[in-house]
């Protein structure tokens, strides 16, 4: 980032893309009206953030440091419930626990609000994201003394059958007093209550918040890869015994690795519920894990802005684009005897199709936005006498 003292154009150009980005989330928040055809772009951001959260993730331990991985559905939705059941209020705990008797009457945005407003409320939202993210970390470092000593198809085996358990067992009756078992938890603080009055108008957050949060925690993982831990697990990804020999304890790293990705993953699966107003187990199926690797492979194993411009894409195509085929219109043209209920998802596999056929190892491959970046800026930059090309 820094040479000579100095922060490089590339950081720069990082920096003001970042900086676009939030600005227009806000700016468009502000401009398009819930009434708008255009509405749904809002939507699209929002879960998008959410998904590229977890994918980076799910990269993290998939692409970077080579475990394959398929739990990441199951510690999603160990956040979700963590964060919705620390951010309910007190007052609406016997409505949504109508069936049990609560046993946690703590409710951080709640507390937090009480005594400081509205920057409390938002303080108590971030404990509670963190928190989430905290539990799901707790149960990986659990599941990992026994998984993480398998390898390949049968560590991906095994994590995807400890994520059907820990759906099972949060939906079970025993637990119902802290889970509300097989019933929803709704009415916890939600991305639609990120509205605040400043200078006498009201501001909309409810898009900029979760594009905040992905940045950070985005952030947060691409200095770990670029860590001396980031280098380690690379060597484990690239070669177990070679690393091993250089000194790096492998179980350890991996331990490590996986403990970190399912705390992201935690903290996507509490975006995700901020999102969606309720929680339930059985939206967390094994499907959802399998859209997580799907975006992660067209984004690019191993690149982390692969996986945010996979979520971007993935989202969009999913849930606006392709739409209208369900409804019997596309780009206006109205065909409901072509254009049918269930058409969207044949169309979506096609075009996944042809994505991997022409672009194998996903859009961006191994590299990153900061190469595109880095090339562009060797282009434009005026070339000195007998400097080579780039």
């Amino acid at each position: 980032m820094l040479k000579n003292g100095k922060i490089n154009t590339q950081s720069l150009v990082t920096f003001a893309l970042i900086a676009s980005l939030l600005v227009l989330a806000i700016v468009l928040e502000q401009t398009i009206k819930s009434t708008d055809p255009m509405a749904m772009l809002l939507t699209v951001l929002k879960k998008s953030s959410v998904y590229a959260v977890v994918a980076v993730s799910m990269n993290l331990l998939n692409g970077f440091t080579g475990l394959f991985s398929l739990g990441q559905a199951g510690f999603m939705l160990v956040g979700a419930y963590t964060y919705a059941i620390f951010a309910i209020p007190l007052a609406d705990r016997g409505f949504v626990y109508k069936y049990y008797d609560h046993v946690v009457n703590l409710s951080f945005p709640e507390v937090l609000e009480n005594s400081f407003g509205s920057f409390g409320m938002i303080a108590g939202v971030l404990i509670a994201i963190i928190l989430a993210g905290c539990a799901a970390a707790l149960v990986a470092f659990l599941i990992g003394y026994p998984v993480l000593r398998l390898k390949s198809d049968y560590l991906a085996i095994a994590t995807l059958g400890f994520a059907e358990i820990i759906r099972a067992v949060f939906q079970w009756a025993k637990f119902g007093p802290v889970t509300n078992a097989a019933n929803p938890l709704k009415n916890y603080t939600r991305l639609n209550d990120f509205q605040f009055e400043i200078g006498g108008t009201t501001i909309n957050f409810s898009t900029f918040t979760p594009v905040l949060l992905a940045i950070l925690f985005i952030s947060v993982i691409v200095m770990l890869v670029n860590s001396s831990y980031g280098r380690a697990f690379k060597a484990i990804r690239e070669d177990e015994i070679a690393a091993e020999a250089m000194g790096i304890n492998l179980f350890k790293h991996k331990q490590l690795a996986f403990c970190i990705s399912c705390f992201f993953a935690g903290a996507g699966g509490a975006m995700l519920a901020m999102f969606a107003n309720t929680v339930q187990a059985n939206n967390f199926k094994s499907a959802m894990t399998f859209e997580i690797l799907l975006i992660v492979i067209l984004g690019g194993i191993g690149s982390i802005s692969g996986s945010c411009i996979g979520s971007l894409l993935f989202i969009f195509a999913s849930e606006w684009w392709l739409r209208g085929l369900d409804s019997g219109t596309f780009l206006g043209i109205y065909a409901p005897s072509v254009f049918r209920n269930g058409f969207r998802l044949v169309t979506f596999s096609v075009i996944i199709m042809c994505v991997v056929l022409f672009f194998r190892r996903g859009i961006m491959g191994d590299k990153e936005l900061t190469y595109t970046v880095r090339w562009l800026i060797s282009k434009l930059r005026p070339k000195k006498a007998g400097e080579p090309d780039a």
